[in-house]
């Protein structure tokens, strides 16, 4: 049961639920979070004054020391050294083991659906709000980016995964949401602060607006687009960023998203054309968010890919994104994301249902298909991961060539 007491009652260990207060405010950009010494003085100095704790997620009052202790910081190499290039900022990859998920998966698995319903209801309207020629209001979507930012922090493979279950007929408005949440976990998994965190998130959410302005016979057209379609159709990064500027955003960061998500960087991309040295880091990551969401998701004219496959073919294309940011992208998805086909070494299929902390490469699978006999088996989880669990991920599996059309109905029913 929850219960709200003032800021000054606050200890080390607590489970905080909720900042109560004008949360735009507050130096949080997490919605809730195990208390440490260093979050309740910066709380008790930002004017608020009440926060709502959940005693069942706290700490035993007499062993506060594991929430009181600040993880030590991380050596920065000196430029040249290991892991790093020289001249450049040290290596934002991958920092260790995932971080346990706070709550269950079905249970997050029920959040992200009324996240993603009330995501794609507040991206059309947005969208019908530019048609008929009224001013963007950007602030609109930080409610909407709090919501997604804590789904991810309560377990991560949950909103992503059921983002990217889109038709072709939600691809224009849940794109955006699963952008927004592939930013969001993107960028606790190379440690940005919070303030990054939400520019992130809202960059994600905002990255395609100017597709608004796109004439809608060519934004769903069940096929392929023609040359002159194309080039209508690439305009919409600076419809996006005029927009926004006219709508009062000031934040460069999320311009520079919305503007150049379509770069490269090997200078190949649109609508400049700029080269490595030119994309900041959140537009970089914006790169690798949309393009992933993009291939593995139903468009009107091709179906997804698998997103261990897609994966895969994102990290052949060289010169096309960060390799650093790529990686760190791949950890915070896992090796084989929520919904991946993988045969097992018992030459059994089975879906991936969830990443298990400290181990890519064993996750928790749900088995129900004999590759060997071509048939349908009980539903049986293994956890990859647990000791003595003798099993391992052999290879990747195409969901189409095994003729298996509703997959996610395995691991999301």
């Amino acid at each position: 049961m929850q219960r709200t007491i003032p800021v000054h009652q606050l200890r080390p260990g607590m489970y905080v639920q909720r900042v109560n207060g004008a949360w735009l405010k507050h130096p949080f950009w997490r919605t809730s979070f195990l208390a440490t010494a260093r979050d309740i003085e910066r709380l008790q100095g930002s004017g608020i004054e009440t926060v709502d704790i959940d005693p069942e997620r706290s700490l035993p009052e007499e062993d506060p020391a594991e929430a009181a202790a600040e993880p030590a910081a991380e050596p920065t190499p000196p430029p040249g050294a290991a892991g790093t290039t020289a001249g450049a900022e040290e290596d934002p990859g991958p920092r260790g083991a995932r971080v346990a998920p706070k709550v269950d998966l079905d249970a997050e698995l029920t959040r992200a659906r009324r996240i993603c319903q009330e995501g794609r209801e507040a991206v059309e309207a947005m969208f019908q709000e530019v048609r008929m020629g009224r001013m963007v209001d950007a602030a609109s979507v930080l409610p909407l980016a709090q919501e997604i930012s804590a789904s991810v922090g309560r377990h991560p493979g949950a909103l992503i995964g059921i983002a990217r279950l889109k038709t072709a007929d939600d691809y224009t408005y849940l794109h955006s949401v699963a952008v927004g949440a592939l930013m969001s976990a993107l960028a606790r998994q190379l440690g940005l602060d919070e303030q990054a965190c939400q520019a992130a998130t809202v960059g994600g959410l905002l990255h395609d607006l100017g597709k608004a302005c796109v004439p809608l016979e060519i934004l769903n057209k069940p096929g392929r687009l023609e040359p002159e379609e194309m080039e209508v159709m690439r305009t919409h990064p600076e419809h996006g960023a005029r927009l926004l500027r006219e709508g009062g955003e000031h934040d460069d960061r999320i311009l520079h998203m919305v503007l150049h998500h379509h770069e490269r960087m090997d200078g190949t991309g649109y609508p400049a054309g700029l080269a490595a040295a030119q994309l900041p880091l959140l537009t970089r990551m914006s790169a690798v968010c949309d393009v992933y969401d993009a291939i593995t998701s139903n468009r009107p004219y091709k179906e997804g890919w698998d997103p261990a496959e897609a994966l895969r073919r994102m990290a052949s294309w060289k010169g096309h994104f960060d390799p650093v940011v790529l990686k760190a992208f791949i950890a915070s998805l896992g090796i084989y994301p929520a919904g991946s086909l993988v045969r097992l070494s018992s030459d059994r299929l089975a879906v991936v249902l969830d990443q298990r902390p400290g181990d890519l490469t064993r996750p928790l699978v749900r088995v129900f298909y004999s590759a060997r006999l071509r048939s349908h088996l009980l539903l049986a989880d293994v956890d990859l991961s647990a000791p003595g669990c003798s099993e391992r991920i052999t290879g990747i599996e195409s969901p189409r060539e095994w003729g298996f059309r509703d997959l996610h109905k395995l691991w999301a029913p």
